[in-house]
């Protein structure tokens, strides 16, 4: 592929990506780390850029402490947005101070907590309404991979979202999760730039980096080489599934629940029908309406209550009339259905 080729297909694809709602006439902020996915992420929206009247491109970076060579990947940060005119903004991440800090997952998740909220609040500071991420193809599948392997439900293996609300009335989108991790870098060597690497991506103790080197390399140039392209499809397809599944969900919800004055839920069995595998959904979009915590609430939770809700009026003696769930969330069996409380 020439040079001009790679240039200009990459630039493309990345245009592509971009959501309908994308306005160059607003600041949008780019996340940028100085990798070479984020590097070619912010060249291409700036070449995007040039046909557009007056665009306000921001770059935004945060500083770890926890590799030496973090503050060189942030003056080289700076550089780029320099160079390109853009203003940069910044932050050092004490990521050190933190109590409890975890090695692997636990690690990436505080980072990535830090570096949303910093994006936030500078989206709320410029008035932006988008913040442009670099996840790759190879990402998206990486993710999907990892869910799986770690246990996950359908909507989990969906995989990141193209365009997603980071806060309220500031989207975050990936323009680049059609894009392959090789094709930034041929796109970065066809226009002379480089980029910066860091080592901790190599360090296998960090499950993603496991997945990506150690499982998917390996796979997709062996047995599988069409790897990447399955494990995409697969979260696409539950996508497609999921969204289906949760305008289902919807409509169970309308017919058969029924908010009270004294913040009670009923549940009635007569507007769910005779699809039990639609109530554990049902029942988990009901906790997340209501903002009640799901971090404990197991299977066997969800089976109770799906036993309550179907079998309580029979007044089968295996099925409980009461039980109490995590969040101090109270169920009680009523005629003809269930009612959920938060004590």
């Amino acid at each position: 592929m020439s040079n001009q080729k790679s240039r200009s297909g990459f630039s493309r694809n990345v245009s592509h990506g971009l959501p309908s709602s994308w306005d160059w006439r607003q600041p949008v902020i780019v996340g940028v780390s100085g990798g070479a996915d984020s590097i070619a992420l912010l060249h291409s929206l700036a070449e995007l850029s040039r046909g557009e009247k007056s665009p306000v491109l921001v770059v935004a970076h945060v500083e770890y402490d926890l590799r030496s060579e973090a503050s060189r990947d942030r003056e080289f940060v700076v550089e780029q947005a320099k160079r390109l005119g853009f203003p940069c903004h910044w932050k050092k991440a004490c990521m050190q101070s933190v109590p409890r800090i975890q090695q692997g997952d636990g690690t990436e998740a505080l980072a990535r907590h830090l570096r949303y909220d910093f994006f936030t609040q500078l989206a709320f500071d410029i008035g932006a309404r988008h913040v442009a991420l670099g996840h790759t193809r190879d990402d998206q599948a990486e993710t999907i991979l990892h869910r799986l392997l770690r246990g996950t439900g359908l909507g989990g293996v969906m995989g990141m979202p193209s365009s997603r609300e980071l806060s309220e009335g500031v989207s975050l989108v990936r323009p680049m999760l059609q894009v392959r991790r090789q094709h930034a870098r041929d796109f970065l060597q066809a226009i002379g730039q480089n980029w910066r690497e860091d080592e901790s991506n190599n360090q296998l103790h960090f499950s993603r980096n496991f997945l990506r080197h150690r499982v998917l390399a390996e796979v997709e140039s062996g047995p599988y080489p069409a790897a990447i392209e399955a494990l995409v499809r697969f979260g696409e397809q539950a996508s497609a599934e999921m969204s289906s599944r949760l305008q289902k969900i919807d409509a169970v919800i309308e017919k058969s629940v029924e908010q009270k004055i004294d913040g009670r839920i009923l549940i009635h069995q007569r507007g769910i029908g005779d699809d039990r595998t639609i109530v554990p959904g049902t029942l988990i979009e009901i906790w997340k309406r209501k903002g009640w915590p799901r971090q404990e609430l197991s299977s066997k939770h969800l089976n109770q209550l799906t036993e309550m809700i179907f079998y309580g009026f029979f007044e089968d003696a295996s099925v409980p009339k009461a039980v109490d769930l995590p969040g101090g969330i109270h169920a009680r069996l009523l005629a003809g259905g269930v009612s959920l409380q938060q004590k």
